[in-house]
């Protein structure tokens, strides 16, 4: 599934154009990045929530000449499913 994809469906099923559609998944999805780059938990009771997780400074190894590299510390965006998601999906 893909954002035009999205934008259809709120499209068809909440009565808007496709264009206000586009607008208000921008907004919410805009939201949702501002928030975890901010810091904070994004939780979407019974689907999941998105978080920033911090990865630490590590050795690595470049694959085409075997060298030994640093890779410096970074965050990373990380998604927990929720209890309805994992149990609709057969997870657990």
């Amino acid at each position: 599934m893909t954002k035009a994809d999205i934008v259809r469906i709120l499209a068809e099923q909440v009565g808007l154009t496709r264009r206000e559609a586009a607008d208000t998944l921008s907004v919410v999805l805009d939201g949702v990045v501002e928030a975890i780059r901010d810091g904070e938990k994004v939780e979407l009771r019974g689907f999941g929530s998105f978080r920033s997780r911090r990865r630490q400074a590590r050795q690595g190894r470049n694959p085409r000449t075997g060298e030994q590299v640093q890779v410096p510390p970074k965050a990373v965006p990380y998604f927990k499913p929720g209890k309805q998601l994992r149990e609709i999906l057969g997870a657990k």
